[in-house]
């Protein structure tokens, strides 16, 4: 992936680690790269249908935006947080699961995790296919299918293509949707029930708050993933802030643009409405535009392929140890690419009311997760851990965690009085209307009882195997390069 000399990545070479440790001799890239990949991978077509939940519930834009803000404000700090986790330990987002669960109890957000990037290629490749199908004219399966492979290639050249095709594309969505977005505000003729602040209605406003926020939170289980490579030093600050901004006006972009655009076009769906809005300024823009996103839904394709193969990895390697290598890659990510190809080719096309019940699944069992993930991370073990020993089955960390099972656990049975699906809608969700404030129930019960839980934990054999082991975790990740290199 990079050469040894430098640490800088070397033009046209597939990257061969995945799951292992990340050497300080390749860590490369600029902080700055965190805006685009995160900007991009929120400012796309599935992300414009985040948007049209509280219009479709009868809420007015002007309350719509309200909530989409908020949730945004509120949802973003907990997936950005993750971003500084990644040049700290040098490993995907989900290994880092075990300090908290145990080596073997991790395996229950990381099969969640995996759970997650499937259904989420689902409904961005349904999305993707049909915009090409409407832009190219091919059968609707043929395009799907095509969305899957190119974005199967951009997946296995790895983490410095992907940063590469997120940043010139961000550069291009900015000038095409900046164009199209003026045109709507400018061109479009609101009706009369959303031209004004309106009455306020709280069961949608919760709905929209809960879906926005349960979007952000459910990047989580991502972002270490494409901030691993990063040069240990990084600050946090940096790291931190340029993920939360890129990813949250990425998605405030198209979220708010969504809402607008079934304000203005109520019977139009997702892609239909990209060409209405358009040809405002003159006609075919609006299939250009959509064109256009088409780089976005190949790149978000790509990140849940990415994210998606480490996180299945990590699932096989507490089973049987997983070595670096091209062809475990490859492996892993064509498994991830079929099941989201061959679910987004059974599933119907009208998704909308599925995917809002989707991200609220997510959000039920991510939210413990990652309050678990981030107290442990910045409250208990403030950066610092074994991570050779987060490889050994028998290592320090154990087989099963009961400080974060039980915190994780309780947290989830803590918001299920708090759930509103179609499936089931409990007391509390129903007492006010059917709204879902469940995620802000789950994070600080989960949070707080798993910080109570820690506070007698002694880091003292913890902090003597960190430093211990620092040379030959070096020595490991280079390892792993020269063995996958014989591949």
């Amino acid at each position: 992936m990079t050469t040894a000399a430098q640490g800088q990545p070397a033009p046209g070479v597939i990257e061969y680690h995945h799951i292992d440790y990340i050497p300080k001799t390749e860590r490369h890239g600029k902080v700055r790269d965190q805006f685009t990949l995160w900007f991009l991978a929120n400012a796309e077509l599935a992300t414009l249908a985040v948007g049209f939940i509280g219009i479709s519930l009868g809420l007015n834009l002007f309350w719509t935006l309200v909530a989409i803000i908020l949730g945004e404000v509120f949802g973003t700090f907990f997936m950005a947080f993750h971003a500084v986790q990644g040049p700290r330990m040098g490993i995907p987002q989900m290994l880092q699961s075990r300090p908290q669960f145990g080596f073997l109890g991790a395996l229950i957000p990381q099969a969640i995790a995996v759970f997650l990037f499937v259904g989420f290629n689902i409904f961005n490749t349904i999305i993707g296919g049909t915009a090409l199908a409407t832009v190219s004219g091919l059968p609707l399966e043929a395009s799907v299918v095509i969305m899957a492979v190119v974005a199967f290639g951009l997946t296995m050249v790895g983490y410095d293509w992907i940063h590469f095709a997120q940043k010139w594309g961000t550069y291009i969505f900015l000038v095409v949707f900046g164009i199209f977005t003026v045109t709507v505000l400018f061109q479009g003729r609101l009706p009369a029930e959303h031209t004004v602040m309106g009455e306020f209605q709280l069961t949608p406003f919760l709905v929209v708050l809960g879906a926005v926020a349960s979007y952000q939170v459910s990047q989580a289980p991502y972002v270490s993933d494409f901030s691993r490579y990063l040069e240990p030093g990084s600050t946090s600050r940096a790291t931190f802030l340029w993920t939360y901004f890129g990813s949250a006006l990425g998605s405030f972009w198209m979220i708010a643009l969504g809402a607008l655009l079934l304000a203005l076009f109520p019977d139009a769906a997702t892609v239909g409405s990209i060409v209405l809005g358009g040809d405002l300024l003159f006609e075919g823009f609006g299939t250009f535009a959509l064109a256009i996103a088409l780089i976005g839904m190949v790149t978000v394709i790509a990140l849940n392929m990415y994210s998606g193969h480490l996180s299945g990895l990590s699932v096989v390697d507490a089973v049987v140890r997983v070595k670096a290598g091209r062809g475990v890659r490859l492996v892993a990510v064509a498994v991830i690419g079929v099941l989201g190809t061959g679910g987004s080719l059974l599933l119907p096309e009208d998704f909308l009311t599925s995917y809002g019940n989707f991200l609220f699944l997510i959000l039920y069992f991510l939210t413990p997760w990652t309050a678990v993930n981030l107290v442990d991370f910045y409250v208990v073990r403030k950066g610092n851990y074994a991570i050779l020993e987060i490889f050994k089955p028998n290592g320090i960390y154990g087989s099963w965690n009961a400080r974060g099972l039980i915190a994780y656990f309780v947290g989830f049975v803590a918001m299920v009085p708090f759930f509103s699906t179609a499936l089931y809608t409990g007391p509390v969700a129903d007492a006010i209307g059917g709204a879902d404030i469940s995620v802000f129930v789950g994070l600080p019960v989960a949070g707080i009882l798993y910080w109570i839980l820690t506070r007698n934990i002694d880091l003292t054999e913890e902090q003597r195997l960190t430093e211990a082991e620092a040379s030959e975790l070096e020595a490991s990740g280079e390892a792993a390069m020269h063995e996958a290199e014989t591949y």
